[in-house]
């Protein structure tokens, strides 16, 4: 039994203000001068109510790189920035290629409590990609996956690729790819253009990206199965998404808030926070990225949350990690980048970082509209408030933010997760001895 909470003068999605009640798990009621004995008051005036974010591109790291992140460090940092639930990407060690370790990644996340935690099968054994992970019993497990992934390396080989498409067509499973091609890519260290050739990094060029993802696209149309497209970021990419969409293929794509907001200019003082795979872009496919959230073409916004211990960046750009920490950071950087620029209002944000992923990923329970009788699953964020973004914002392990110094707009107040919060005014919420 959860305690009743009545939140008083939400501004729903960003608009009319209302009170919303929470009792045993789900939305009681929103409305006008609401009370009920017993319970909470909570004054949320003025404050931006949203469905629970929805991140379908995490990296837990948990079991096997506990350095960098565990599921309760994951969840602590998701809750902070207003997720309740995220996607468990697969490189882990073991590899979650089998019903056992997604059943182990799920219990973790259950035992943490502050976010849902949906595990993300591998497509390929030990996403080493010769041949296919045991897809079928991932799905029947109790981890119920639906979304299978090599992320960190794509699945290069076309008959794996087409095989893993028909096979998910079974149970309404997707494909998550991570369109990279490994050839055209050997020993890229950032974006091929003009800072790359300046700095003398080998370059890494949109087309490794493009060639995959029209590949795949026409594969999916060939088996009319399900494909994602994770963390696109050209403006070629963009249009073949584009194209695949206006042909009525099954695709969907994600874009990461960094790939919004930050362009390769940044790596110019050889920073290794700022390397990441794929690689920051051309400040043109920035705003080709933006005008594809904005269209509809990309369908969703995804951290690709990517912890690493300090060592892994703090070192010459070339050894260094490949990834950044976005979860406390991305509701902030996609208001930044796409609400002040008029670009979505608070509606979209909830469509694109809430029910878009989550129908994407099959979610039960999440994406769902702040109304009765829904799960209390919601986000308050503070839409007037602005700061600089510091390590004092981080929960997880790992501190590889790219914003760190940066001001950013807005702030999340309160997270709401199964009718208890985990985010209290600003400070996250001691689950101990929750009952």
């Amino acid at each position: 039994m959860t305690e009743s909470l009545l939140f008083r003068g939400a501004k729903i999605l960003g608009s009319e203000s209302a009170d919303i009640l929470v009792q045993d798990g789900l939305i009681a009621e929103v409305g006008s001068g609401l009370s009920a004995t017993g319970a909470r008051v909570i004054d949320a005036d003025g404050l931006v109510a949203l469905p629970g974010l929805v991140d379908l591109h995490t990296h837990l790291r948990e079991p096997g790189y506990e350095a960098s992140e565990t599921v309760l460090s994951g969840t602590r940092a998701a809750a902070s920035g207003g997720f309740t639930a995220v996607f468990a990407m697969p490189n882990t060690s073991p590899v979650a290629d089998s019903a056992g370790v997604v059943e182990q990644e799920l219990a973790l996340g259950e035992a943490a409590g502050y976010a849902t935690v949906q595990p993300i099968g591998a497509v390929t054994v030990g996403q080493k990609g010769e041949r296919l992970a045991e897809l079928g019993a991932m799905a029947s497990s109790r981890a119920n996956v639906r979304v299978f992934s090599d992320d960190g390396f794509c699945v290069w080989d076309p008959l794996i690729m087409r095989r893993a498409l028909e096979y998910v067509k079974a149970f309404d499973g997707v494909i998550a790819q991570h369109a990279q091609d490994p050839r055209l890519t050997e020993g890229a260290q950032l974006n091929e253009g003009a800072v790359s050739a300046e700095l003398g990094l080998a370059g890494w060029p949109a087309v490794a990206e493009e060639s995959i993802i029209a590949r795949d696209i026409l594969l999916a149309e060939h088996v009319g199965s399900r494909l994602h497209v994770c963390h696109l970021s050209t403006a070629g990419s963009v249009e073949l998404i584009r194209w695949a969409k206006k042909r009525g293929v099954a695709v969907t794509a994600e874009v990461t808030p960094h790939h919004l907001l930050l362009t390769d200019e940044l790596a110019r003082g050889y920073d290794a926070r700022f390397k990441v795979n794929p690689p920051l872009r051309t400040q043109e496919d920035v705003l080709a990225v933006r005008e594809g959230l904005a269209d509809g073409t990309i369908d969703i916004v995804a951290t690709d949350h990517a912890p690493h211990p300090s060592e892994a960046k703090a070192c010459e750009w070339q050894a260094a990690a490949n990834g950044m920490v976005g979860l406390e950071s991305a509701l902030r950087v996609v208001h930044q980048a796409m609400v002040q620029t008029g670009l979505l209002d608070w509606a979209d944000v909830a469509r694109v970082m809430s029910a878009a992923p989550a129908r994407i990923g099959s979610l039960a329970g999440h994406g769902t509209p702040i109304a009765a009788g829904q799960p209390a699953e919601f986000t308050l964020y503070d839409a007037d408030a602005e700061g600089v973004f510091a390590e004092a914002d981080l929960h997880g392990q790992s501190t590889n933010s790219p914003y760190l110094g940066r001001e950013l707009p807005g702030s999340v107040r309160w997270t709401v997760h199964r009718g208890y919060v985990t985010l209290e005014d600003g400070v996250l919420a001691t689950l101990e001895g929750r009952s």
